[in-house]
């Protein structure tokens, strides 16, 4: 207790607000807008459709921060030994079981939501929605969770780069080209990334926790390697555009270059916690103004 008494306990909206994990969701934002602008550029764009996908993805990423909270608690991967931002359930602040239903409820709108991109996308709608959203319970949860066997990246790469970037180019121009595909290579990249300092920093605390991470898994020289390969291949993807034919306007994420390679070697010189977690709000920065300045550029 400080001289100023107890701290205040956080307000009910403010633990929720917490749980969603407002930092995670440029990753679900980002291939939307991504996709949106390809559509755009193509003079596909249906704006209905484009604002479903990111209600979509905002909710099964909310929904999937949720289950990681339940499910982290359950697996006896959240403890007091943890560090980084405090998890509600581990807490005390929800109850796991109000954590779960909260969790199954928010999939459920997402659910709902996503039907009505059936309209634009037809039945194929309905697997990715379904297969989004078993992956977000399956990250964590289920009797082979993906996070807890080295799998989280892979996940994170198909279902924020590739799946989501395709599936909002896909209701609104009615097919995928490689050019797209192509562009969904980078959210996934580093939306990869964000996961990695993650679990970099919780290294020690999911080794006993049996949570074997790509760092548990490999080690901290591998993480940091893949990294640094994630972030470059990102500025070369760019590059690919403009050889491609389009406008030099694409190549704005390249501005970006200094600040992706500075957190290569903050990845490399980090020696606590602490700058782990602002490495962390900065490679989610990283994600979100990459997205807006490649939206940008591919738009002309």
């Amino acid at each position: 207790m400080s001289e100023d008494g107890p701290s205040p306990s956080p307000s009910a909206l403010g633990v929720w607000l917490s749980a969603a994990r407002p930092r995670t969701l440029p990753a679900a934002v980002a291939p939307v807008l991504v996709g949106t602008a390809m559509a755009a550029h193509d003079h596909a764009l249906v704006p209905a459709a484009a604002l479903l996908c990111l209600a979509f993805a905002l909710l099964v990423q909310v929904g999937t921060n949720f289950a990681n909270d339940y499910y982290d608690f359950v697996k006896g991967a959240d403890t007091e030994a943890r560090v980084g931002p405090r998890r509600a359930v581990a807490a005390g602040l929800v109850k796991p079981a109000t954590m779960r239903k909260a969790m199954f409820a928010v999939f459920a709108v997402a659910f709902v939501l996503g039907l009505s991109l059936i309209h634009w996308g037809g039945p194929w709608m309905l697997a990715i929605g379904i297969a989004s959203i078993l992956s977000g319970i399956a990250y964590t949860g289920g009797p082979w969770p993906l996070g807890y066997h080295g799998l989280g990246d892979v996940f994170v790469f198909i279902f924020f780069g590739l799946v989501a970037v395709s599936t909002t180019y896909f209701v609104q121009a009615g097919t995928v080209t490689g050019m797209v595909v192509l562009a969904s290579v980078p959210m996934g990249l580093l939306a990869a990334n964000i996961l990695l300092v993650n679990n970099y920093r919780d290294a020690d605390t999911d080794v006993v926790a049996n949570k074997r991470t790509v760092v548990v898994r490999f080690g901290r020289r591998y993480a940091r390697a893949q990294f640094g390969a994630s972030v470059a291949v990102a500025l070369i993807v760019p590059l690919i555009f403009r050889a491609g034919g389009y406008s030099s306007w694409c190549l704005l994420p390249l501005l970006l270059s200094p600040m992706a390679f500075s957190h290569i070697k903050r990845l490399k010189s980090a020696r606590g916690p602490l700058e782990l977690v602002a490495l962390l709000g900065a490679t989610g920065k990283l994600l979100a103004l990459y997205a807006v300045l490649f939206a940008a550029g591919v738009s002309f």
